[in-house]
C-alpha cells in the first residue's frame, strides 16, 4: 500500500498567519502558536498598537513575530501579506483566519449597509484569505477558519452574523476536497459565548451571567480555550481531523 502522507516540518521551522491577530481569539492563538514554536505573523486591520503589543508579549516569551497590516477582505492588501511573510520566514504553513465583524439586529431593522460590512469582513475575507493559503500553504499544514455557535442556537439579533458564518461553514469541506493529494488540512471552529471584548461589548452584567450558566460547563469560555483547539488543529496531532466544523463551546448546541 502507498501514502501520499508526508513527514511534517519540526515546529520551529513553521510558519503561521494569524489574521485578526492582534486582539480577542487571534491574540490567543498568535501566542499559544508561538508558545508552541511556530514563528506568527500577526496580520491586523486598523490597531497598530495591540499589533505591536502582541509582537512584544511573543518576543519577550523567547518567540518569533512579526505584525502586518491588511484588511483581510482586499484581496491586494492579503496577497502582500502573504508575500511579506514568504520573503520573511521562506514559507506558510499554518493559515488562521481570526479577523471577523459583528453587528447585532433584528432583521427586520438591518440596516443593509451593515449587512455589506458583514459580509465583506466575514464572508468575502474568508474567501480571500482562503484563496492564498490554497495557493501557497506547504505540505503538512493547516487553515483554520471561525465561525459561531449561534449558527446552531440561531439567538434572535444575530441574523447577520449567522449568514456570514452560516457560509463559512458551508465551504469547510468544499475547500478541505480541493485540496487532495497536497496534505492540507482545511476545518472551521465555532466558539460558543467566549470572554472577548467584542463579545462583551454592549451587554449588561445579568446577560453575560445568563449566558454564562447556558452550556454545562456553566462559564464563558476563554480566548485561550478556543487557541488549544487552533494549537491541537494545526499540529501533526490533529492532522487527521479535516474538513469538520468543530463547537468548541462547553456543551451549547
Amino acid at each position: 500500500m502507498t501514502t501520499n502522507h508526508q513527514a511534517h516540518a519540526p515546529a520551529a521551522g513553521r510558519v503561521a498567519v494569524v489574521t485578526g491577530g492582534s486582539r480577542g481569539i487571534g491574540r490567543a492563538v498568535s501566542e499559544q502558536l508561538a508558545r508552541d514554536g511556530l514563528t506568527v505573523v500577526v496580520n491586523y486591520a486598523r490597531d497598530a498598537a495591540a499589533a505591536q503589543e502582541t509582537v512584544a508579549a511573543i518576543t519577550a516569551a523567547d518567540g518569533r513575530a512579526m505584525s502586518v497590516q491588511a484588511d483581510v477582505a482586499d484581496e491586494n492588501a492579503v496577497t502582500a501579506l502573504f508575500d511579506r511573510t514568504e520573503q520573511e520566514f521562506g514559507g506558510v504553513d499554518v493559515v488562521v483566519n481570526a479577523a471577523g465583524r459583528l453587528a447585532l439586529s433584528p432583521i427586520a431593522d438591518l440596516d443593509l449597509a451593515v449587512l455589506d460590512a458583514v459580509l465583506r469582513t466575514n464572508l468575502r475575507g474568508t474567501f480571500v484569505v482562503a484563496q492564498q493559503a490554497a495557493r501557497r500553504v506547504r505540505a503538512g499544514g493547516s487553515f483554520v477558519g471561525f465561525s459561531t455557535s449561534v449558527v446552531a442556537t440561531q439567538f434572535p439579533a444575530y441574523g447577520a452574523y449567522v449568514a456570514s458564518k452560516g457560509a463559512i461553514e458551508s465551504i469547510t469541506l468544499v475547500l478541505a476536497r480541493e485540496l487532495r493529494g497536497r496534505d492540507i488540512t482545511v476545518n472551521t471552529i465555532a466558539p460558543g459565548p467566549t470572554a472577548t471584548d467584542l463579545f462583551l461589548d454592549g451587554k449588561t452584567p445579568e446577560q453575560i451571567e445568563q449566558l454564562a450558566k447556558t452550556p454545562p460547563l456553566e462559564r464563558l469560555g476563554t480566548p485561550q480555550d478556543i487557541a488549544r483547539v487552533v494549537a491541537f488543529l494545526t499540529s501533526p496531532e490533529g492532522h487527521w481531523v479535516n474538513g469538520q466544523i468543530l463547537r468548541a463551546n462547553g456543551g451549547m448546541a
